[in-house]
Order: structure tokens, then sequence, then C-alpha cells
């Protein structure tokens, strides 16, 4: 992994300001929320005003005790003489309905996707982007350390969290992957407790959960040969067991597993209109790029999307998608 250097202009753009907006993408996972509080920590040190928003929802287990921290819609109060700082995606329009009010203010990013937009970090707006970056949580963690600061053991547990989360808790990590494990010794070395980390992200559920990630391996269909399999959640499933029951990481866990197979489509049905699209690959399926040409993004083996739609409109376009990798019939 090759690290990029925190650009200049990102740190004087921290240092000149008095008052950030901390801003993540819609549905925060743990690298964001981690992201976002690690930083808001350290610039509150610095004597910055600082607040964290989110369009949220909070609704994952290991998330869910953060959403308090968040604001979803600031005001013109705290828009007031703000600098946006935008964390785990490239611009104000995967904020979601946080974006609005976001706009017109001076704004820097920090990302590790690879559908992310580039920049040296002199641009307008300052681009810290580092897609070989195993998480957002080790960009923030340069950047602490390049303001002249040490984690606290409060922060160290907000980066090593979004560390985990972002890694399966190191599962993906494969040969190249010994820096990871230094970002992670740094965090511990900080004060982050990993059983602890551990607990949070898999512990807690509850058995809605477990039924309902019964009922969607249920439907597990599988494409060209087993190489692709692809199941989805109703919205008679998510009204009868509620978002808080889902638990996607076990669930692509335990569908990874089945032999043969190197991609994972997930399709939930959030609202009679729209869909929203889960993929995760096993190596060498460029799952980042599908999701690019439908408005999504993420990562090379993780990636989703929302798009309009029902699940019966929805899934052939996704299937289709997987015919020219897999060069063969469904």
């Amino acid at each position: 992994m090759k690290m990029i250097p925190v650009p200049p202009a990102l740190l004087d753009f921290i240092r000149e300001g008095s008052k950030f907006l901390l801003a993540g993408h819609k549905e925060p996972d743990g690298d964001c929320v981690g992201s976002q509080l690690a930083l808001a920590s350290v610039l509150r040190r610095m004597g910055k005003e600082v607040i964290p928003c989110s369009a949220g929802p909070f609704t994952r287990t290991e998330i869910k005790p953060y959403a308090s921290a968040f604001i979803a819609k600031p005001g013109d109060t705290e828009r007031e003489g703000a600098r946006v700082i935008i964390f785990d995606c490239d611009s104000q329009e995967r904020t979601g309905d946080l974006g609005p009010f976001l706009e017109g203010l001076p704004t820097a990013i920090v990302d590790h996707h690879a559908t992310g937009k580039a920049g040296d970090g002199s641009s307008d707006p300052p681009i810290y982007l580092n897609p070989e970056a195993p998480a957002t949580a080790v960009l923030v963690l340069e950047l602490i350390e390049a303001l002249d600061f040490s984690p606290t053991v409060e922060e160290a547990e907000l980066l090593f969290f979004g560390l985990s989360t972002d890694t399966g808790f190191f599962r993906h990590v494969d040969e190249r992957g010994a820096e990871t494990f230094r970002y992670a010794a740094r965090l511990i070395s900080a004060g982050a407790n990993p059983k602890k980390v551990y607990y949070a992200m898999y512990g807690g559920k509850s058995l809605d959960s477990r039924i309902l990630m019964g009922r969607v391996l249920s439907q597990t269909r599988s494409f060209y040969g087993g190489k692709l399999l692809l199941t989805t959640e109703t919205l008679e499933d998510t009204r009868r067991y509620g978002l808080e029951g889902r638990d996607s990481d076990n669930l692509y866990q335990l569908l990874q597993a089945v032999a043969g197979a190197e991609a994972i489509v997930i399709i939930r049905q959030e609202s009679p209109e729209n869909c929203t699209i889960g993929f995760r690959s096993r190596n060498t399926v460029d799952v980042a790029a599908i999701a690019l040409k439908f408005g999504g993004g993420g990562h090379k083996n993780a990636a989703g999307l929302s798009l309009a739609g029902t699940i019966k409109e929805v899934e052939p376009k996704i299937i289709e998608e997987f015919r020219v990798i897999f060069n063969e019939h469904p």
C-alpha cells in the first residue's frame, strides 16, 4: 500500500478555519462515522467549533450509539462562517439530503474510494484521496499526526472501529496488507481495544435480524454457473422485521463462503419506487465499475448504489452487467 502525504492545502484549510461542518455519505458505516468523530475531537482540541453532520439513517447496530452526535440539517446559524470536510465519499451529492445544506461553503474531501475524484490536494476543493488506503480512518490518522497531534484513547478507538468495519475485521486483507496491520498496531498502542470493537461490530444483534437473514438467504439464486449469487429483500420483509433487522456484513460473509461464488449481489426494495443494490466480490471482479455505471461507487470488491425501480425491473439489468464479466449465459 502506497501512502500519499497529507496535502499542505488541506492542512492550511483546517488551520485557517475556525468552524467546521464534518459531513459523511448517506447510510453511514463505521469508517465514515469513526473518521468524522475522531477528527471532530481533534479539531475541538485545536479550539475549533465543530458540527458533525449526517443524513443517516443510523440503523446499523454498530453505529446506532453514535446517532446523537450528529445533526441532519444544519441551519443558517451552523452554516455561517463554516467550512466543510466531507469524509468517505467524493461529493456533496453522496451525502444525500444533507447535500443542499452544504452548497456554497468552502469544502475539502477526505476519501479512499477508487471511484473518487482525483486531486493533488492543491485544487479547490482540497482533496485527500488514496484508493490504496484500506479505510478513510487511516487517512484521518495521517491527517491528525500531520496537524502535530497524537490520537487520544477515544480517537484511537473511533479510528480502529473505522478500519475494522471497512476491512471486515481484517478478513478482507490480502498479502499486500502488511501496512493495514501496522496502522492497527499504532491505534492499539494508542489505546484502541480490538475485543471491544469486535463485539460492537458483531454482537448485540436482535432475534429478528437472524430470522430476516435466514429469509434473505433462502431467496438466493445462482447465475453463470454459480459465479454470481443474487438475493433480494422485499418491502414486506423490511416492514415485518424493520431496518434494524438487517445484517449485511454477516450475510455477505455467509454467501462469499459458497464454493465457486465470485460475486454477491443483494437488492433491497427500499420504497415502492426505489431499490438499493449492494455488491461484494472475492478477488478479480471489479464491482465498483458496475456500480459506477448506475451512478453508484465504492471499492473494487465492495460497492453499492441506489436505483429507481422495483426488484423485478432492476434485477435483470444487474444480472446482465455480469454477463460480459463471466462471458457466458445466466
